[in-house]
């Protein structure tokens, strides 16, 4: 037990010290002119598993991360919406040389932790490890405020679906390639994002070029 304690504890050092290592990203101003008319991105619209190896643009990822759940009115309301406007889904951003938290108020990406953390995601399908982007969808059930129960872990799922169906619907219109996924290495993930209890890993989707 004193073991498993000790290994713990050094494990959250390690990513703390970690995240310091990394940078806040400022994103550029999502280019909200660019993409496809609305139909032809839904008629364009499909899961692909093959991924380019070649890193997101700045502007691709920043447009690709406002599309998903961005601000989109003074009032502080999303891109995807929320039920009782709770926001409770988070976007996690993978990139090979760490974590990110995506800052929807600031658009900016905040570190979390250093290293290449793709192949938790990937949890096995190892294509996944392929696409230079991964963005993981978490659900913080304690922003609905009350006992958490069925009733909002069914209402995180729904809007966490919303988002990664906005992230879809974005890679359709931006010519990136994306698939939506549940798998992945939940302990993993859980321990390296810091998250708590309340705070549910539902879906993720890897995102590049299309090779």
């Amino acid at each position: 037990m004193k073991h498993f304690v000790w290994v713990f504890i050094s494990l959250f050092m390690m990513t703390t010290m970690q995240a310091q290592e990394l940078k806040v990203i400022k994103l550029n101003t999502p280019d909200k002119t660019r993409g496809d008319a609305f139909m032809k991105v839904l008629a364009n619209r499909k899961s692909d598993r093959t991924f380019s190896e070649k890193p997101l643009s700045q502007q691709d990822l920043s447009d690709l991360l406002w599309a998903a759940n961005g601000v989109n009115r003074p009032n502080g309301m999303r891109t995807a919406p929320s039920a009782i406007n709770a926001q409770e889904v988070d976007v996690y951003v993978i990139l090979k040389e760490g974590a990110y938290l995506y800052d929807a108020t600031t658009h900016v990406l905040n570190p979390v932790a250093t290293g290449d953390y793709r192949i938790a995601v990937a949890g096995g399908q190892d294509f996944v490890t392929v696409a230079p982007v991964s963005l993981v969808l978490v659900a913080d059930l304690a922003r609905f405020g009350g006992k958490i129960g069925e009733q909002s872990q069914l209402m995180g799922a729904v809007d966490v679906g919303i988002v990664c169906q906005n992230i879809n619907i974005a890679c359709a219109g931006l010519e990136l390639v994306t698939v939506p996924r549940a798998t992945m290495d939940q302990a993993v993930l859980k321990s390296v994002l810091k998250l708590k209890d309340t705070q549910l890993l539902l879906m993720n989707n890897p995102v590049g070029y299309s090779k």
